[in-house]
């Protein structure tokens, strides 16, 4: 029997077993009651307290839908006879949906009814050890919440499909169920069979748009409420067949414009058309004189050619309905009476006015028009600001695409249709709209029962949204304690009723969006298992020490405090903040102990006691010292402290007011130190660490701080703003600003200059030769004229030389005489009236101006008089004097110099050059030709004797050709010097070959010999030496072949070649023998590649595949060892001998496997 200051243990074991009789819920709640009003003395059934069965089914009747407490006792009904119920705190709430949540929350109705009785129990409800936060069947209680909402279907009518899914599917605890509405009706999936519901989805089946078609909305419900999910929208689309009746021919003129109309059939969404034309797809993309609108679906065509006759069909997509139909062709005939003259554009296709564009949509506007010549099509806003930069043309203008639409796209626009004759223009208005977004939503509220509810939701779209407001999926209406005004929600003096799932509806005539949210109405007593007293504050003596207390109970609890057995007054040093803290200030030892904090409010009492722990405080012992520093060393700055032994340290490092993160591999940083040091070790400083360091000490009572303040000295920073003025030919006056100093005062400039030949920066001369630390401008002198300059300046100080200053601004040295003449005269050569002088350019940096070119001046050898010439030509380097009075080899001296458009500049020295000379008289005598080889002939003649009448001789040109009309070939060679005799090479085998001779010198070549003729060689043997055999006894190499045999046109073999080398070297031996067999002498233990070629009159045959010997020291070609002793010898020697007579060999063998 539960009596006065018993705790009721309901359901112990956290199980929610079903009952074995469902009780109804006024029975159960009735039993409660009379347990309460009898000081819980009443027993259930055979004396127990009140059943966990009875419990258990008064709450899964209430989430299973059964009569709401509203059907239960009212107050009047269920006065207590007597007595009162006294429970104590640590009592176990009688429903646990969470901590925290009473059977006030989790049985709705109740509290609202109850509050008079309940304002009599002390204590119905209590804060003591609860099963966990489950509900039945296990789980946090949560409200549904979509996870998936239906959304609009399009569903083609001719489908075989039979069926069509709305999905819907919500999250909730307990799990949902879930019930739908077409066109705001509930179904009835027990009198609908073409209705069902798999899941949370809505199935129908055999689908009719007569029945079906209109909007569908899903709800999902549990316990806590119930939500609406967005309004899906299923249409049905289709598209009929053209009727099959012939269309009438169209006739027209030439150059006459016409409309061939498509005229769809009834159908239901949207479509897209297409054209054929005598069968074949008629493509008008990118054609400027026909247009298919996808408005209209009709063929354009601006003005008619021969071409155009013919049969046009319509077809029609409609993309939802999975359906594409084809229309009776139109025949399209040209008119015998004339060709049509000129005329006007006549705008037939024009988009709408106004056209309504959607928020983020495509809008694409048309505007085609029929004239004589073809109209070009142009756009623009009438408002007179520019079309977008997104939009897009089609090929002929005539479509106009906006991606993208916003509102700034919103407002009028023209089409310009023009030709010779005249123009015409179509205009139209642009609407912008925007379906509901939200700018606020509304948030899960947990609000105490008498609390306020305030919700406000937002949202923007165009035209403006209006709002509505649905509890539980319901309409919402204004009452006493409800007010509804736009998207705002205020509800006063709550009670658990108000619980529930809220959903703000905002609305235009182009969409309804939902925003949801759920409000839970508390009642409960204190409890302090979600935020107990913490068990220890530690606090140092002096300081100030706050104990919190914020146990959750609804309404919010009363809180006072006791130290020990007695209550604590508030006074100067001790007090209680409005959140129930306990603060006391200037703590002292005699503070520490425990404390207790006391909740309150009409539905129970709680307690709860945390203990302070007073400390010692913490002191900077050795603190930071300011330090003056160079740049790259490294330092040291100390903190360490004095602590209380019980309590943990903790140091952290800042650098003008950033931390240092010691926790990652920062460069330069690193702490050292132990448990009461913290020192912070920088390496390699840099200018950059210059600045405040503060150490930190952290304790888990107070936190202090040190400072230190660093000085880093470096070189100077680069000069600012260097300026170049009063530029001559060779100055210029350079100023600048000083940079940083970087702690250091700088000592000295220098000056720097490059340009474009310049390989880098490089030191300039300057006035005054000294820059000291106080100067800031200087005359920089031995500057090339006509030069582009950059400079820059570097600082120096007591550390070192800093980082240069930026470059200046390019400029230009002014022009003066050049000074430096060419280098190099030579010359020579040419014909014989000819004197040729060149000589080495002078480089662009020493040309000192513009219109720069080169001065000759010659004179025979002897004689008084210059002629000079001049040569306009930068990069000229050749000057051809011609005089025909000039005799062959003549000398002259010769001066090069050099001018610009300054005047006149250096002179070079006098250098002798010859003039030039006539060609060769004679032709060479007794010329012949031998042929070596099937590619080699050589050619001989006898060298001519210089004399002056018959001209200088350098060298010999042989020239050498072939008489083949079907494949002439021709070839030159030259020889220089007294040569009388050149091979020539890479001839064609047994062809028939001329040649002749002819001298040459600088004046050209002169007369050629004869021509005499010679015929190459037979080609060498195509074929290698075949059936190669060998035996090697000790250091005996044997080898044995067949004779090769030669073709038609092959020259006979006249003995072989024998090829060997070591395996590891380059060297190559050669012996060559008349006969087929060959005996070689070679070192023991060596590997020796050999192959073999023929040899004839045509040259040397193609080779065998190399054959590898191994460096065994008696074997055969067929691998198999040769007993015969042999000696070794010390190098290689080779004899013709009958070996393989003598030592026959043991087999033969294709050379190619080896």
């Amino acid at each position: 029997m539960a009596g006065k200051g018993q705790t009721w243990n309901l359901n112990p074991d956290g199980a929610n077993p079903k009952p074995k009789e469902a009780l109804q819920p006024h029975k159960a709640f009735s039993e409660f009651l009379s347990v309460a009003e009898n000081g819980g003395s009443d027993l259930d059934g055979a004396g127990a307290p009140l059943s966990e069965a009875v419990l258990v089914s008064l709450t899964e009747r209430t989430l299973e839908g059964d009569p709401p407490f509203s059907e239960l006792p009212t107050p009047h009904e269920a006065e207590p006879r007597g007595g009162s119920l006294e429970v104590e705190a640590r009592s176990r709430p009688l429903i646990h949906p969470q901590p925290g949540i009473r059977e006030a929350e989790a049985v709705p109705g109740y509290l609202e009814r109850r509050l008079p009785t309940l304002s009599r129990v002390r204590a119905v409800v209590g804060p003591a050890k609860a099963p966990g936060p489950t509900a039945l069947g296990g789980g946090p209680f949560s409200c549904p919440s979509f996870t998936q909402e239906p959304q609009d279907v399009t569903f083609p009518l001719d489908l075989s499909q039979s069926e069509i899914t709305l999905s819907c599917a919500a999250s909730g605890h307990p799990r949902p169920h879930y019930r739908w509405r077409h066109n705001g009706t509930d179904l009835d999936f027990s009198t609908s069979s073409h209705y069902r519901l798999e899941g949370g989805s809505l199935v129908i089946g055999g689908p009719h748009p007569d029945r079906d078609v209109g909007t569908y909305q899903c709800l999902a419900t549990n316990p806590l409420g119930t939500v609406l999910s967005r309004q899906a929208a299923l249409r049905f689309a289709y598209i009929e067949d053209f009727e099959t009746r012939a269309r009438s021919a169209v006739s027209v003129r030439e150059g006459q414009g016409v409309v061939l109309l498509c005229g769809p059939p009834p159908h239901s969404g949207d479509l897209s058309y297409a054209w054929a034309f005598n069968d074949s797809p008629l493509d008008v993309q990118e054609d400027g004189r026909r247009f298919v609108s996808q408005e209209t679906g009709n063929l354009y065509i601006a003005k008619v050619e021969p071409s155009d006759v013919g049969n046009y069909t319509c077809s029609v997509t409609n993309e939802r309905a999975q359906r594409s139909v084809r229309g009776p062709p139109t025949p399209l005939v040209q008119r015998p009476d004339g060709v049509m003259g000129e005329y006007e554009p006549k705008i037939e296709v024009r988009f709408p006015d106004p056209a309504l564009a959607a928020k983020g949509s495509s809008v694409k506007l048309e505007c085609f028009a029929l004239g004589n010549p073809v109209p070009d099509i142009s756009w623009r806003r009438l408002d007179g600001s520019p079309l977008p930069g997104k939009v897009k043309y089609s090929k002929s203008q005539a479509t106009l695409e906006i991606p993208n639409f916003q509102q700034e796209d919103e407002g009028f626009y023209e089409c310009t249709a023009g030709n010779p004759r005249g123009r015409n223009r179509a205009k139209g208005h642009l609407l912008f709209y925007a379906p509901p977004e939200w700018e606020r939503t509304i948030q899960n509220a947990h609000l105490s029962v008498y609390g306020s509810l305030h919700w406000e939701c937002r949202a923007r779209g165009r035209p403006r949204p209006w709002y509505r407001w649905l509890k539980n999926g319901e309409p919402l209406r204004p009452q006493e304690r409800i007010q509804i005004e736009n998207g705002t929600l205020i509800i006063t003096v709550l009670n658990v009723s108000d619980s529930g799932v809220y959903q703000c509806a905002a609305e235009n005539k182009y969409q309804i969006i939902y925003a949801n949210a759920e409000l839970r109405v508390l009642a409960s007593a204190p409890d302090f298992s979600k935020n107990p007293i913490k068990r220890n504050s530690v606090v140092h003596v002096g300081g100030d020490a706050a104990i919190e207390c914020r146990p959750q109970a609804f309404p919010r609890a009363t809180v006072s405090w006791r130290r020990g057995a007695q209550s604590l007054r508030q006074s100067g040093r001790v007090s209680v903040s409005e959140d129930g803290s306990l603060k006391i200030h200037n703590v002292t030892r005699s503070d520490a102990g425990p404390y207790t904090c006391i909740a309150s409010n009409q539905f129970g009492v709680a307690k709860n006691t945390g203990s302070l722990i007073v400390k010692e405080r913490t002191v900077i012992t050795v603190p930071p010292s300011p330090m003056d520093v160079a740049v790259g060393e490294s330092i040291v700055l100390p903190c360490q402290v004095s602590r209380d032994p019980s309590v943990e340290v903790a140091f952290a490092w800042s650098f003008n007011e950033h931390a240092i993160d010691e926790g990652k591999a920062v460069p330069h940083f690193e702490r050292i130190g132990g448990e009461s040091v913290g020192d912070l070790m920088i390496r390699n400083i840099q200018l950059s660490h210059s600045g405040k360091y503060l150490c930190t000490v952290r304790t888990a009572l107070e936190t202090l701080s040190a400072a230190a303040e660093v000085i880093v000295r470096g070189p100077p920073g680069p000069p600012q703003d260097v300026r170049v003025d009063l530029v001559s030919s060779t100055t210029s006056q350079v100023s600048w600003r000083p940079g940083a100093d970087n702690n250091s005062p700088v000592q000295a400039f220098a000056v720097q200059a490059r340009t474009p030949f310049s390989v880098g920066w490089q030191a300039v001369s300057t006035v005054p030769e000294i820059l000291g630390g106080q100067t800031f401008n200087a005359t920089v002198v031995g500057l090339s004229p006509w030069v582009d300059y950059e400079f820059r300046v570097v600082a120096g100080n007591s550390v070192g030389i800093g980082e240069p200053s930026r470059p200046s601004g390019l400029f230009r040295t002014k022009a003066s005489v050049p000074a430096v003449a060419p280098a190099n005269i030579h010359g020579g050569g040419g014909s014989r009236t000819d004197l040729v002088i060149t000589w080495e350019p002078v480089p662009e940096e020493l040309q000192s101006g513009g219109e720069f070119g080169y001065l000759v001046m010659l004179r025979p050898v002897g004689a008084a008089a210059w002629t000079t010439h001049r040569v306009p030509a930068a990069e000229s380097c050749r000057f051809v004097y011609r005089n025909e009075s000039v005799s062959p080899l003549s000398p002259f001296e010769v001066r090069v110099g050099v001018y610009n458009s300054e005047g006149d500049g250096a002179l070079s020295a006098v250098a002798i050059i010859y003039s030039g000379e006539d060609e060769p008289q004679l032709a060479p005598r007794g010329t012949s030709a031998q042929s070596f080889s099937a590619s080699e002939m050589e050619v001989s003649w006898t060298a001519i004797a210089w004399n002056r009448n018959a001209g200088r001789v350098l060298g010999y040109e042989v020239l050498y050709w072939t008489d083949d009309s079907r494949e002439p070939s021709t070839g030159q060679v030259r020889v220089s010097g007294n040569v009388t005799a050149k091979t020539i090479r890479g001839l064609k085998a047994n062809t028939v070959y001329f040649a002749s001779v002819r001298a040459y010198n600088t004046g050209g070549a002169g007369p050629s010999s004869p021509p005499v003729n010679v015929t190459t060689k037979k080609s060498p043997p195509s074929q290698p030496p075949a059936n190669i055999a060998w035996k090697l006894t000790d250091s005996k190499l044997c080898l044995n072949w067949e004779h090769v045999r030669t073709m038609e046109n092959e020259s006979e073999v006249l003995g072989y070649k024998i090829l060997y080398r070591h395996s590891r070297q380059s060297e190559t031996h050669v012996l060559e023998t008349n006969a087929t067999s060959a005996e070689l002498l070679v070192p023991r233990g060596e590997d020796y590649l050999v192959e073999i070629r023929a040899v004839s009159d045509g040259g040397d045959g193609s080779s065998s595949a190399e054959i590898r010997i191994p460096r065994v020291s008696s074997l055969s070609s067929a691998g198999v060892p040769v007993s015969e002793p042999g000696a070794r010898f010390p190098s290689v020697a080779a004899a013709i001998s009958s070996c393989f007579a003598l030592c026959p060999l043991v087999r033969r063998m294709n050379p190619s496997v080896w």
